[in-house]
């Protein structure tokens, strides 16, 4: 049985321009993005009918507890904006007493009268895309803001969060950027505290091929930290917060106690998420569906599926639940890991299916177990923190292993 979805993202893809990593699906509209009358307002203007109209055709189902507003830079759409955006949710859907609502913002596209607007129309978390306090490394991978500014935007949102505003607020780092060492990082770390966010995701930088810092790579020109270096790196990250009382609660993911994004956790969890907008992924039963990543391809989906209803992942009677090994996948990124037995079994699998094909993953495993960054607890298998999420890839590689030996697709 799959459980109807309670969580919602919606993405927004304008920026003033593409970071050097980025390969998300957005539209730079350059330093004028927000001026009156400029192409950029209405290429935002445009998008957001279709996001409207995305949204009122979708199927009814159960009041959201979390929605999420990503891109992308959704600050640099205005308040009424967003508010129109949430009330359109909200008359499709419902939203649960307590509801989590995130808004990404960036620090070079707000001022604190532009946060009070978004609270002022329901968003009750922020989440800061900072990436680094360095201005060398800010410039180096293309952002528009500088430290002081994130400073500022910090010291913004906080102020916020202390006057209850705010139920909680995230900020995001890069580690293993070009140029980072551990002693660098180190510093990083110790101005991200410094802010008091009660909520940090730390990410490793990831080279994307289409993208300025994939070509650079391929010449060999990227001076980032190696293997060794990235791992010293992570290992400090966990230890570093840990001493500071945040918990590791998913590989990417540290929070002080009451502050995990429930939204995060609703996607690692396995459970179904809407998802509207130009390249959004939706999972809302299981099985996920990417949207066209183009504004041009987006319009033509939008169009077909408003005359004709063609995906049907969007419909519970013709959806699937989420093939086995993706919840394999997404659950061991967790703290809490997976329960093999309980999967499988709500999969479909026979006691003696289990007992067969689970203890062929264990002799997939048994490496990563012997080694210790695989855990198993009570029919519970969880990757070892840190060494076992830093080598989580080399886990799931095993896990994908075994479940293309069982011929099941």
């Amino acid at each position: 049985m799959v459980a109807p979805p309670r969580s919602a993202y919606l993405h927004i893809p304008f920026c003033h321009k593409r970071c050097f990593y980025c390969d998300f699906s957005i539209i730079p509209l350059g330093d004028s993005a927000q001026a009156p009358g400029s192409p950029g307002i209405s290429s935002i203007n445009a998008y957001l009918d279709l996001l409207h109209r995305e949204i009122s055709i979708s199927p009814k189902a159960p009041a959201l507890s979390t929605i999420y507003l990503g891109g992308g830079t959704p600050s640099l759409l205005k308040k009424n904006e967003v508010g129109d955006l949430l009330k359109d949710l909200q008359r499709k859907f419902g939203f649960q007493d307590g509801a989590e609502i995130t808004m990404e913002v960036d620090p070079a596209t707000f001022f604190e009268n532009d946060l009070n607007g978004y609270i002022e129309v329901g968003i009750n978390r922020f989440s800061l895309g900072g990436q680094s306090f360095d201005d060398s490394t800010l410039a180096l991978i293309g952002r528009k803001h500088n430290r002081s500014q994130l400073i500022e935007a910090c010291d913004l949102v906080n102020n916020l969060f202390k006057k209850g505003m705010l139920k909680s607020w995230s900020l995001d780092l890069i580690q293993n950027l070009p140029g980072l060492n551990l002693s660098k990082w180190i510093t990083e770390l110790e101005q991200a505290i410094h802010t008091e966010a009660p909520h940090l995701s730390i990410y490793d930088l990831t080279i994307e091929p289409d993208t300025v810092f994939g070509r650079i790579h391929k010449k060999g020109k990227l001076n980032i930290p190696i293997a060794s270096e990235a791992q010293k790196i992570d290992f400090e990250t966990n230890r570093f917060l840990k001493s500071r009382g945040f918990s590791r609660y998913e590989i990417s993911s540290y929070s002080l106690p009451g502050h995990p994004s429930r939204h995060n956790r609703a996607y690692w969890s396995g459970s179904g998420w809407w998802g509207f907008g130009m390249g959004a992924t939706s999972a809302p039963w299981g099985e996920r569906f990417s949207r066209p990543r183009t504004i041009a391809g987006y319009k033509k989906w939008l169009d077909q599926q408003e005359s004709q209803l063609l995906e049907r992942t969007l419909s519970y009677e013709k959806s699937k639940p989420m093939p086995l090994d993706e919840l394999i996948m997404i659950g061991l990124r967790r703290r809490e890991g997976v329960h093999l037995e309980e999967l499988a079994k709500n999969a479909g699998w026979t006691q003696k299916e289990c007992d067969k094909n689970l203890e062929l993953l264990e002799k997939f495993w048994l490496n990563s177990l012997n080694e210790g960054s695989l855990l198993r607890n009570n029919g519970r298998y969880f990757l070892s923190n840190p060494n076992g999420m830093q080598i989580s890839n080399q886990v799931l590689i095993q896990m994908f292993m075994w479940w293309d030996s069982l011929g099941l697709d």
